[in-house]
């Protein structure tokens, strides 16, 4: 078999309007997807440049195969079982900024680049005081997109229409607020003249982003299933699930050169991206944290089997439903939908997800993930989430450290597995001072659980006496089934 390439897949010319910073599994399987169908319904006509953000990486791979590759989308769609192939053609360049500095800040002077994306990992998006000799290629990412903005500025003589559209995806807070704030930190320490920090702030555009889809990576288990599937080697090929989301907010530059939203794919340009955020964490993120002690304590090792296991399943199913919806404002159509999709994602055959992956610094994850659910329920119907409270008697629970007689390997920062051993070897019988403990315990929550509700310490000492003393699989069933 030959290696995939132009000689068997004819490739499109497009003009270079996207720059993208990162050339990792998940841009190639969310990002170029997006971008191919947008080019193959005719919304935009657009090829991509990478640029590879790091000294190593995969730029010189991809090059080799003409900027093809496959993409392999697993999972479930529509209740019935999917996999499918696709060539994604839109990588018009690939660049190596290390070593290829000048052909790099060359893109600031065309005139057909008008968008940058980027997903840096979530360290990317930080100021780098060293970054100060743009003669070399700088290290970090704003340093290289200064440089760039800088030469484009230069070029155009500030020409204030000659302004970029920078869509950030990497996963942090306000990612495109981040950005900005960084580039004119950075700026201002290289003292830069006031002119260009002005073109800088106001000729250009920027977004913030949220981003979902699981990407696995080289499916290095079926590549010899897949190769013979296509007739071709490739060396970069990419999987993904199927379920995909991009929330972006609006900016009307933005929408017009880069219309995501125009073909029906689950793109949303929205006023405020934080609810979506927010649904995102507390559903996606939240019922991993919730189900993860119950689950592993019932003798479970994967997610796959915990949602399809009838009493684990439903109480996922109710936490999700009747305690975190209420919680986030946004329709309930499309929260249902959501939660749905969630719920069909973690049943996807094709990818085995650890729940003891998940379980890693489950201590911070409660915190971010579910006590926002709990405080906000309260608030809202001044009543307590009894699946919140039952998930978070089983995480003390759970870092008992014990499974039957297996040693449970627990991983989190060593002050708060300091903390729970202590709790535990504390412990003398009375549930209700167990409970307490762990619910004061102010330097993990950043609060005192106590003083949410006055029945919260005594119905986490009823759920914690009942795992502790009828085991977790006699003590969730009795609570699902109510």
């Amino acid at each position: 078999m030959e290696v995939i390439s132009k000689k068997l897949f004819a490739k499109p010319q497009r003009p270079i309007r996207i720059m993208q910073f990162g050339e990792g599994n998940f841009l190639r399987a969310f990002i170029e997807w997006f971008i191919q169908d947008l080019n193959d319904k005719g919304a935009i006509n657009a090829n991509v440049a990478l640029v590879q953000p790091m000294p190593f990486g995969r730029v010189s791979e991809l090059a080799a195969q003409d900027g093809l590759y496959t993409l392999r989308l697993e999972g479930i769609d529509g209740g019935k079982r999917v996999k499918k192939s696709q060539v994604i053609d839109v990588i018009g360049d690939c660049i190596n900024p290390f070593t290829e500095y000048e052909k790099f800040l060359k893109y600031g002077e065309s005139e057909d680049l008008q968008i940058i994306i980027s997903n840096t990992t979530e360290a990317g998006i930080a100021v780098d005081p060293a970054d100060t000799d743009f003669k070399q290629c700088p290290k970090s990412y704003p340093g290289k997109l200064l440089a760039l903005l800088k030469r484009r500025y230069d070029y155009f003589k500030g020409d204030i229409t000659k302004g970029l559209a920078i869509i950030p995806c990497e996963l942090i807070d306000d990612n495109g607020d981040e950005l900005y704030r960084c580039l004119t930190e950075l700026a201002q320490i290289n003292k830069m003249d006031a002119a260009f920090i002005k073109w800088l702030q106001t000729a250009n555009h920027f977004t913030s982003t949220l981003v979902d889809r699981i990407v696995p990576g080289y499916p290095k288990n079926e590549i010899e299933e897949i190769q013979k599937e296509t007739g071709y080697i490739d060396n970069n090929v990419v999987k993904g699930e199927i379920f995909h989301l991009w929330v972006l907010k609006k900016e009307p530059f933005i929408q017009r050169v880069f219309p995501a939203d125009s073909t029906g794919l689950n793109i949303i340009f929205a006023d405020d991206i934080h609810p979506y955020k927010q649904r995102k964490v507390k559903i996606l993120n939240g019922s991993h944290t919730a189900m993860v002690p119950v689950a592993y304590l019932c003798g479970i090792d994967t997610v796959g089997e915990a949602v399809t296991d009838p009493v684990i399943g439903k109480f996922v199913r109710d936490f999700v439903f009747e305690e975190v919806n209420p919680t986030i404002n946004l329709p309930q159509d499309q929260m249902t939908a959501f939660a749905n999709s969630v719920l069909e994602r973690y049943q996807n055959p094709y990818i085995r997800h650890e729940l003891m992956s998940i379980a890693l610094n489950s201590t911070t994850k409660f915190r971010t993930r579910i006590l926002p659910t709990l405080t906000d329920y309260v608030k809202i119907t001044g009543e307590l989430p009894q699946h919140v409270l039952f998930s978070f008697a089983a995480l003390v629970a759970f870092h008992k450290g014990k499974r039957g007689a297996e040693d449970i390997k627990l991983a989190d920062d060593p002050a708060y597995l300091a903390k729970w051993k202590q709790l535990w070897s504390d412990f003398n019988g009375d549930y209700t001072l167990l409970a307490k403990s762990a619910l004061g315990w102010t330097a993990a929550w950043e609060c005192d659980m106590n003083a949410i509700h006055p029945q919260i310490t005594s119905t986490v000492a009823k759920y914690l006496e009942a795992i502790d003393t009828k085991g977790m699989k006699a003590a969730v069933k009795e609570f699902v089934n109510g």
